[in-house]
């Protein structure tokens, strides 16, 4: 498969060229053999087959996700959750604090969050309880998660001694399995980013390098608001250090200490509903005045 050929296909799902440019390799060779099992000798064949095949092109949809990531993937962002972010949520929250992460793929980011979760605990008194719902569409991925075993490269940038913590070697198998203590008061769900969400009132949200690199923009839109709609107010939203948002929306505002975790405001919101009346005043005048 050439990259035009590949072009085509993304199009076809409405994705991103420039979000799968570096990754496309291992994507197509995925496709290659989802198009040899199902005896299509090019993608406009293939294509065809999607169409008249929903399994199919579930299928497909699943062999386009992308995987890539690893414990505490972004430093910066787990020191400030840890320092700001999640002491400030346990301060507004003493019962318990809702989080969803979208797209988690095989559970690093979820696993990352309970550490760090786990380590406040142990400096402050009162915790609220905590769930997190960890959602993929992919299947596989999910189950990996469920299971937590890691290659020793996913825990390349976590802290010896929250390794020797929260893991346990497999020598034989170069690989780490997560302590069952860490798996408790998870939520794993199959669930697209196109879809509903799995909840709602999350006081944190990650969304991070999923929609808003793989999906063109009008995908990227239909999906932020589903995920915006699901957050609770003062609630937090996580996306990729490198990505942006691919609409203006007066009721995120942005952290001063990370640009790309928005808080939802309530004032922003106000501020929103009196523009707009203000906008239909104007428009209204100058209906009467012309």
């Amino acid at each position: 498969m050439d990259d035009q050929q590949f072009r085509q296909l993304l199009q076809y799902f409405k994705l991103s060229w420039q979000g799968y440019r570096k990754v496309r390799k291992g994507v197509k060779r995925r496709i290659c053999r989802h198009m040899s099992f199902l005896g299509c000798r090019n993608v406009t064949a293939y294509i065809l087959e999607l169409e008249k095949s929903e399994e199919a092109r579930r299928q497909c949809e699943r062999l386009m996700t992308v995987s890539i990531s690893r414990f505490f993937r972004d430093r910066k962002l787990w020191e400030i959750l840890q320092e700001e972010i999640l002491p400030q949520l346990v301060e507004r929250h003493r019962r318990k604090i809702k989080v969803w992460s979208a797209g988690c793929a095989c559970g690093e980011e979820v696993y990352s969050l309970k550490i760090i979760w786990e380590v406040l605990t142990a400096s402050i008194k009162g915790m609220p309880g905590l769930e997190i719902t960890g959602t993929d569409m992919n299947p596989i991925y999910l189950e990996r998660a469920r299971t937590g075993i890691y290659p020793s490269s996913s825990l390349k940038e976590l802290p010896e001694r929250l390794r020797s913590v929260y893991f346990r070697g497999q020598p034989a198998k170069k690989s780490h399995i997560v302590m069952p203590s860490l798996k408790k008061g998870i939520i794993w769900k199959l669930n697209h980013l196109l879809a509903d969400p799995p909840g709602s009132s999350f006081e944190l949200v990650f969304l991070r390098n999923n929609v808003l690199t793989y999906y063109q923009d009008e995908l990227k839109k239909y999906s932020l608001k589903k995920v915006i709609n699901c957050l609770a107010l003062d609630g937090l939203l996580i996306i990729g250090s490198h990505e942006k948002l691919p609409l203006e929306r007066l009721d995120l505002v942005p952290l001063s200490s990370l640009p790309y975790v928005f808080k939802k405001s309530k004032g922003c919101e106000q501020v929103k509903r009196q523009k707009a009346f203000y906008d239909s005043l104007i428009m209204y005048f100058q209906g009467v005045l012309t």
